[in-house]
């Protein structure tokens, strides 16, 4: 199912951590914020950022940055919850196979490995549950499988 994307993968931990703290500060220009950057500041926030619980804050923490560029959070844009909760567990699965150490190899492993892609989500759910309105507002469980726990 996954489709063969090529990501833009980091240099070095210092960038992966400006994007951290500038989601928590909305503080990034809006280009920065692709999927790539998605999947390292929450890599970021899961592994250097104990003190912050993702699970509670993530939806507030990204519908915030997006307002702060400019973004609408509403039916059809901006903040999708069922996808971000399924990459939050994604990236959770991953932590917990990788042996990368180091938070460089460790974010550009994970967008190499299934969890990164972009359609990820979509062995989870069908297209047109991930891509409703509900799934989009709030989490909605998968219709496919279950998201995995590590």
């Amino acid at each position: 199912m996954t489709t063969e994307y090529s990501p833009r993968l980091f240099e070095r931990d210092e960038d992966i951590r400006a994007l951290g703290e500038g989601l928590l500060a909305c503080a990034l220009p809006r280009e920065a914020w692709t999927h790539e950057a998605h999947l390292a500041a929450c890599l970021w926030l899961l592994t250097e950022r104990p003190d912050i619980d993702v699970d509670a804050r993530i939806a507030d923490m990204i519908r915030r940055f997006n307002e702060s560029v400019g973004g609408v959070n509403d039916d059809t844009q901006g903040y999708h919850d069922s996808i971000t909760r399924a990459y939050v567990a994604g990236v959770r699965l991953f932590l917990a196979e990788t042996a990368e150490t180091g938070l460089t190899s460790r974010v550009n492993a994970l967008l190499r490995s299934p969890m990164g892609a972009r359609d990820w989500p979509l062995r989870f759910y069908s297209r047109d549950l991930l891509f409703s309105v509900s799934a989009r507002r709030g989490f909605v469980p998968p219709d496919l499988a279950p998201l995995p726990a590590p």
